[in-house]
């Protein structure tokens, strides 16, 4: 588990000076232009569970990075407190950081980091050489890793003969076969063309289900936010404005900046049915589809077209747990309270995919 608290990076010369002013409620701007210190962060807390993959999101300036580079100290912040696996990373000298950063973190970067001159096996066995790992069981283990993202075959070639999403599959691999509990990744898909970089997160999202990682992704773009499918937690101005899924922003944006950031994301994409689900209401008599709680808003809406107002919800478990309306679904796309009964539209049969008919098996 990692877990931030207090965290205060600022970037200058007059660094006591600026805490000082930062402490007493002073802006960013005012501290800049009376000390010339640049201030990164601002009282940043942060917990990650182990085995959770959690995306750090805000624009260019907001301390997404400098926050991921504060958690292995790359970066030491100016004050504040930092754990990992219950070890005090502030408190460790520089001898006793670096062994624990080569056994507990892997990095992985927008622009690859791989060497040049070594093929790649030798980049992906980097890591384990640095760590004096011998060398058929440093490369037992980067031969997996290269298994396990695909690029089994390729041991023999040099970062100049692979494309973009290779290369970043190779440093994926790298940090993979060291064995490191927590990945740590700074725009890591940043530089692909945007289908690969839509396949690199199908990848993510794949092994994280196989290995469960501790994963802290560090990332400007929203939809790659809730592609990946973890937590959220969206920065601006070097403070955390708001934490949760993607479904619980969108429902619910604290502040007019997250309502802004979130305004062209498809909520019927993300939204859950059992969020949406009226738990007081009556299912309705008679065979009627059913919609499995994990479903997506697009995913039902197909089914709600058809039939009564509303269709039963059921959770894991087949337990009936409430009744999603139609009048609730179109609220919720219009992301308002609706105050008079809208007209649904009619779905032709050629816009209904068969896979709805049921709602059995919602992955």
């Amino acid at each position: 588990m990692i877990l931030a608290e207090g965290l205060r990076c600022v970037f200058g010369a007059r660094e006591r000076e600026a805490l000082s002013m930062l402490r007493a409620g002073e802006s960013r701007t005012a501290i800049m232009e009376r000390t010339g210190t640049v201030v990164a962060l601002d009282d940043v807390g942060l917990r990650v569970d182990e085995g959770e993959l959690l995306v750090v999101m805000g624009l260019s300036g907001s301390g997404k990075s400098t926050l991921l580079r504060c958690l292995n100290r790359l970066v030491t912040p100016s004050s504040g407190s930092i754990r990992v696996a219950g070890q005090d990373v502030m408190a460790m000298g520089s001898r006793e950081l670096r062994r624990f950063r080569r056994r507990t973190f892997g990095m992985v970067f927008q622009h690859f980091a791989l060497l040049a001159h070594r093929t790649v096996l030798q980049n992906v066995e980097f890591g384990l050489e640095i760590q004096g790992v011998a060398r058929r069981e440093r490369r037992r283990a980067a031969e997996q890793a290269l298994d396990l993202v695909g690029l089994a075959g390729w041991e023999d070639k040099r970062p100049g003969q692979l494309s973009g999403g290779m290369k970043q599959r190779a440093g994926l691999a790298r940090a993979l076969a060291a064995d490191a509990s927590i990945l740590l990744m700074d725009e890591a898909f940043g530089a692909l063309d945007p289908l690969i970089r839509h396949d690199m997160q199908a990848e993510l999202v794949a092994l994280q289900r196989r290995l469960r990682k501790t994963i802290v992704f560090v990332s400007h773009d929203l939809d790659e936010a809730v592609a990946l499918g973890g937590r959220i937690a969206l920065m601006m101005d070097g403070a955390i404005v708001q934490d949760g899924t993607a479904e619980s922003i969108l429902a619910a944006p604290a502040t007019p900046y997250v309502k802004r950031f979130v305004a062209h994301i498809d909520v019927s994409s993300v939204l859950r049915v059992a969020t949406l689900a009226d738990r007081s209401a009556t299912p309705p008599r008679g065979s009627w589809p059913v919609l499995q709680g994990d479903m997506t808003l697009r995913e039902a809406l197909p089914l709600l077209a058809e039939g009564p107002d509303g269709l039963a919800v059921q959770d894991e478990a087949g337990r009936t747990i409430g009744v999603l309306s139609r009048r609730a679904a179109l609220a919720a796309l219009a992301r308002q309270p609706l105050k008079e009964e809208p007209a649904w539209p009619s779905l032709s049969p050629a816009s209904r995919s068969p896979s709805y008919a049921t709602a059995s098996s919602i992955g």
